[in-house]
């Protein structure tokens, strides 16, 4: 046998950008979104020295930060520690956190204020973001099987934040807006949408393996409404993705109603919330596409018996071919450390029987 040049060697996968490629797998890659955050310590440690947007803007501590469940836990992806806000402010908007999260404080209101929005150049106004994930692969140079995870807002939640100035209980404003004034909705979802389109490719271009694509408020709607003002934006960020070896996952929150409609996007992999589960979502959607998903995040905080029970059962569900295991959404501060890591310990001593391809 030829010894292998360089050239022969062909460089390994990650294990998520595989199982977006529905490729088999001995067992499913595991990650959880808000996995850097307050239930670890190590977090809060840098917490208590900068604010969050200093965090988010400062690319050392962002990635020292997305490293850290790596570390802890041993997760198959990093996800940088970054917010869906930041394109937002790009924009023309101010941003602001305080306790209550995100803050916007002139909410946008009138067609006039729509159409004052720019469409950012990410490198210009973003820059840190890209820092944040050129750094992140290079450290992850040294773990080739880990995946590195990009991310943005879609454009209607985005859009929610940015006409209620914040987190909404109602979304009346919002609401408002799409009776009363549809057209001037639909410029400003271009806008965003056009906004996150080159957003995402540079974050792509910045070492991205994987993109996901939160429309968190995308459930809010009835199918009729969700075909109008949510369906098309998705649709239309990842059309003009560089996707030609970057998968795309896409997740909305309360999605049950809509849920033949996520795949149309052209998404790789839908991320399923918890009102779906992962058998259900198997006999709507088909085996053309993968999944992620969705352990309950109050799951985390059951006895040790029963949390190993239902993620045993989760990823037996899963199976070995298009899965990833996740949460149904992301990880609450109280959540107890030794639980991620339980989870994560009980998917990698799991190893399902390779199915015939």
């Amino acid at each position: 046998m030829m010894n292998a040049t360089p050239s022969d060697v062909t460089p390994l996968v990650p294990r998520i950008v595989r199982a977006c490629r529905r490729e088999h797998l001995d067992r499913p890659p595991v990650w959880m979104m808000r996995q850097a955050g307050r239930y670890m310590p190590e977090y809060r440690a840098i917490r208590e020295k900068a604010d969050f947007l200093t965090m988010c803007k400062t690319p050392d501590l962002a990635a020292e930060v997305s490293l850290q469940p790596l570390t802890a836990f041993g997760m198959d992806a990093v996800i940088m520690f970054s917010d869906i806000l930041v394109p937002v402010e790009a924009m023309g908007m101010t941003l602001e956190f305080n306790e209550k999260g995100p803050h916007l404080p002139t909410p946008l209101r009138t067609r006039a204020q729509i159409d004052a929005l720019c469409i950012p150049d990410p490198e210009e106004k973003t820059g840190f973001v890209m820092q944040v994930l050129r750094t992140l692969r290079q450290a992850l140079s040294v773990y080739p099987k880990v995946g590195l995870i990009g991310f943005a807002g879609a454009p209607w939640t985005l859009a929610t934040y940015m006409v209620e100035g914040g987190t909404s209980r109602n979304h009346t404003d919002i609401m408002t807006m799409l009776y009363n004034e549809p057209e001037a909705l639909h410029v400003l979802l271009d806008k965003i949408a056009k906004t996150v389109i080159l957003y995402l490719n540079a974050q792509i271009e910045a070492g991205a393996q994987v993109v996901q694509l939160f429309d968190t408020w995308g459930g809010l709607l009835p199918e009729p409404l969700y075909r109008e003002f949510v369906h098309p934006y998705q649709q239309q960020v990842i059309a003009g993705l560089n996707r030609e070896v970057t998968p795309v996952i896409l997740y909305v929150k309360g999605s049950s109603h809509v849920l033949e409609y996520l795949p149309q996007t052209g998404a790789d992999v839908i991320s399923l919330d918890g009102l779906t589960t992962i058998a259900q979502a198997r006999q709507r959607l088909g085996q053309n596409v993968a999944l992620q998903g969705n352990l309950d995040f109050n799951m985390l905080f059951a006895k040790p018996d029963v949390l190993i029970r239902n993620v045993q059962a989760m990823v037996k569900e899963g199976g070995n071919q298009g899965y990833i295991f996740n949460l149904s959404h992301g990880i609450i501060p109280q959540t107890p450390v030794e639980n991620v890591k339980r989870v994560v310990d009980t998917i990698k001593a799991t190893s399902l029987a390779l199915a015939t391809p």
